[in-house]
């Protein structure tokens, strides 16, 4: 009787361990296999082996080299931004509980759940350098009128706005439940010490939340550096790939240049700078994080 429920663990994991194999390790799998090969898609049979000539020819083209910088800017200002703000509005909303605090709350997150198509054809008209909204503020307010999606130092900066203004509310509730799952009797010890904001801040609150701060740093980095819907919509990589993201790039050479295997290619180098990035995260911040 006892042999036969030590199967019964591995028995309720194996659903879950199958769909891991087959959604996400085969494809793993098979898309460092595809790097390797000259696709044909309309019969496989005919796939050309060429080894790292993927890689050699994406690496040299001015397309990949753009996009790998974009999505560099792209996560770090991202990233920076929306946890930043996020650990404002927290701090400012979770130890007040009147009615106009609670509105904010739901205004804050009420961008979350609107369709990330809807936001970015939203957004793409407000931006519009001649009809658009927010050009009409600037001109009110006597400032220049700026170019925003049409201009090739201005379209990153503003899918940059458009994700944090949707995203920022998301992340700022998960760090207002940490913050209000603290036990009152550590700051009631904080106040009869007489410490400040700041040191209470610093030293109580921050380390803390600092488990909900280490998953939200790593659920943006990664969701950032594989941001394509809102460029997709946006601009389409432009003007002159100047808002191309890596994911962007690899659905460019799928589905306009019918490229698989040098799409293939940029998929590894995304899974690797992901992985990278995982892993150093892990190794620098894991130790400063407090768990209760």
């Amino acid at each position: 009787m006892k042999d036969g429920k030590k199967w019964i663990p591995y028995l309720l994991v194996a659903p879950a361990m199958a769909g891991i194999a087959l959604f996400v390790i085969y494809p793993m799998v098979n898309l460092v296999y595809m790097s390797f090969f000259k696709v044909n898609q309309m019969n496989p049979d005919k796939n050309k082996f060429v080894l790292f000539d993927n890689y050699t020819k994406m690496f040299r083209t001015s397309a990949f080299q753009k996009a790998m910088v974009n999505t560099g800017y792209y996560a770090l200002f991202s990233v920076v931004i929306i946890l930043a703000l996020a650990l404002l509005l927290s701090v400012w909303l979770a130890g007040r509980r009147t009615k106009f605090h609670s509105f904010v709350q739901g205004c804050a997150f009420l961008p979350h759940v609107i369709s990330m198509v809807s936001i970015g054809l939203i957004f793409q008209q407000m931006m519009d350098p001649d009809f658009g909204i927010f050009n009409a503020i600037l001109n009110a307010l006597g400032l220049p009128a700026l170019s925003w999606l049409r201009s090739s130092d201005t379209a990153v900066g503003s899918i940059v706005f458009v994700n944090v203004w949707k995203s920022v509310g998301y992340y700022t509730l998960i760090l207002i439940a940490a913050i209000q799952s603290i036990p009152e009797s550590i700051y009631e010890a904080a106040a009869l010490d007489n410490a400040g904001k700041l040191k209470v801040f610093f030293k109580i609150t921050l380390p803390m939340i600092s488990p909900q701060i280490f998953f939200v740093l790593i659920v943006l980095s990664i969701g950032s550096f594989k941001i394509f819907d809102l460029i997709s919509i946006m601009t389409a990589g432009g003007p002159n790939n100047a808002s191309t993201s890596l994911v962007y790039y690899i659905y460019a050479n799928v589905f306009q240049d019918f490229d698989v295997g040098r799409a293939a290619a940029a998929g590894v180098v995304l899974l690797g700078l992901v992985g990278v990035m995982t892993v150093l995260y892990f190794v620098g911040l894991a130790k400063k994080v407090h768990y209760q």
